[in-house]
């Protein structure tokens, strides 16, 4: 085989020129340490590479994702820790106005510290986070979640949508604690009420308190089905109670309806878990007490829906909602939306009734015409006052089932009690020991519901912890394998470069013996 000379110099070029590259290349690596720069270096540990970088930013996102969900749960364990410090001092005022020495200027004090601490609740509840976020409306967090109506009561106006973030692979977790969950779902342990029917004039012999709830599962399971309940007083020392259907069911009640008749005994009467108050107020002129006693009649029964209606921005006449109740009861039931309504008008007498809100899709679940000055839909009658309502006009309707209670309301009710005189006037004062009982026990309420959401916090948080440490596991995982493909071995890089220096010095030293030899050598 015959090779040319400029054959030999251009393969000996070309090997020289390949290997000198490499040893470049090598240097290159010795410097840097790292094995893969480009895709071309080494194309599938370029490929985990970028799997492993992915994962890599996630993780750092999840990190980032994690201390922003502790500090805003930490700012909302601290504020929801605040409100029940202030629900305590509620609690301490209502039982020292419950004494039998204050008098009603120090009632009134009271009052005014109540007060106070009602309005420090709500501008609790209305907190915002340091980018002006509210803390307690759910997604809404631009809307202030509590605002006051114009007739004193509260009304949440967040959602119940949590906001989350991935702190893990597939799993998020609750940034946010509605104010739903927190304060709008505390039971309402005051949702009955009862109604002197006999005699006509309250003579202040019997007092029967509304009631509390002593007992939610005997109350859910029994109350609701037989009332409204009829109490007569058949002596001094007995009562009897029967329910809707006339059927005596006084067995049920606490000692079978037996009484005190001691003049002023402030009692408890437990009835399918409602516990009632009761006093009975002798004169000194009742010589007979059976017989002052008897024919004394209570109607017992869950405190009835209440509505708040209010006006839309838009509305072009001077219409208002001025009262409303329920009417037909099957028909309420059946067919008013249970999550607030919206009244429209079509005309000055026309009206439809829709679930809220309104949409291109909505379609009235009730239809009518203004008859008396009254508007009925869906069971509810509504008074209305201020003038005729213009076409177009809604008004907002939100039911309350009184099953939950919010802490503003019951502050604002134990206000009203507290600011009440009762001095030297037994049965206002036994009236107002029921409202402070009735206090006591949503405060209670609220302050577990509130005890709940900081639980959940906690739970959250110590899932926090974990997924950290999880994350803190695959990130220094990611790093080493990051590390093992990108990195190279010092060691073996030198030696790698060191071979190849040398092949190119012989490869020099080679070429140059060789490029010597030839014909005219031997001549």
């Amino acid at each position: 085989m015959r090779i040319s000379t400029a054959q030999y110099y251009e393969t000996t070029a070309a090997n020289y020129q390949s290997n000198y590259s490499k040893a470049i290349a090598t240097s290159n690596e010795a410097s840097s340490l790292t094995r893969i720069n480009t895709a071309a270096d080494d194309p599938i540990g370029a490929g985990r590479l970028l799997s492993l970088g992915q994962q890599s930013a996630a993780l750092n996102q999840y990190g980032t994702n994690i201390d922003s969900t502790k500090s805003a749960l930490s700012l909302q364990e601290t504020t929801l820790t605040s409100i029940g410090n202030a629900l305590q001092r509620a609690k301490e005022l209502a039982l020292a106005a419950s004494n039998g020495t204050a008098t009603d200027a120090d009632r009134k004090a009271y009052a005014s510290e109540m007060g106070q601490i009602q309005q420090q609740v709500m501008g609790l509840m209305n907190s915002k986070d340091s980018a002006g976020n509210y803390l307690f409306s759910g997604s809404k967090t631009d809307t202030a979640p509590y605002l006051q109506n114009s007739d004193g009561t509260f009304t949440y106006n967040g959602d119940q949508t949590s906001i989350n973030l991935g702190i893990g692979d597939g799993m998020t977790v609750a940034t946010n604690t509605t104010g739903w969950d927190a304060f709008q779902q505390a039971i309402n342990t005051s949702r009955t009420q009862t109604t002197m029917t006999a005699p006509a004039v309250d003579d202040g012999r019997v007092v029967l308190s509304n009631g509390t709830i002593g007992t939610s599962s005997t109350y859910n399971a029994k109350f609701a089905g037989g009332q409204p309940y009829t109490v007569n007083f058949l002596s001094s020392t007995q009562l009897q109670i029967t329910d809707a259907l006339g059927n005596d069911v006084t067995a049920e009640a606490s000692q079978n309806g037996v009484i005190s008749n001691a003049n002023g005994a402030n009692q408890t009467v437990s009835f399918r878990g409602v516990d009632l108050k009761l006093n009975i107020n002798l004169k000194s002129t009742d010589t007979n007490p059976d017989a002052v006693i008897a024919g004394h009649s209570f109607q017992l029964a869950a405190t009835p829906d209440s509505f708040n209606a209010s006006r839309s921005p838009g509305n072009t006449s001077t219409a208002v909602i001025t009262g409303s109740s329920v009417t037909n009861q099957a028909a309420y039931t059946n067919a008013f939306p249970s999550g607030g309504a919206v009244l429209k008008f079509t005309s000055a007498t026309a009206f439809d009734l829709y679930a809220a809100p309104i949409t291109a899709d909505s379609r009235p679940v009730s239809s009518g015409t203004v008859s008396g000055g009254n508007a009925t839909a869906a069971g509810v009658t509504f008074a209305l006052g201020g003038g005729a309502p213009a076409s177009g006009d809604q008004f907002l309707i939100q039911n309350n089932d009184h099953q939950t209670q919010n802490v503003l309301d019951t502050l604002g009710h134990m206000v009203t009690a507290l600011n009440t005189p009762i001095d030297g006037n037994p049965v206002a004062k036994q009236n107002f020991l029921g409202a402070m009982e009735s206090g006591l026990g949503n405060i209670d309420s609220a302050v577990n519901q509130i005890g709940s959401a900081v639980t959940s916090i906690g739970a959250r948080g110590q899932s926090l912890d974990n997924q950290s440490a999880t994350n803190e596991s695959l990130t220094q995982a990611n790093a080493t394998s990051q590390s093992s493909i990108r990195d190279s071995d010092p060691a073996e890089v030198m030696t790698r470069l060191t071979l190849q220096q040398t092949m190119l010095q012989a490869a020099q030293l080679a070429f140059s013996k060789i490029s010597q030899l030839g014909l005219f050598n031997k001549i």
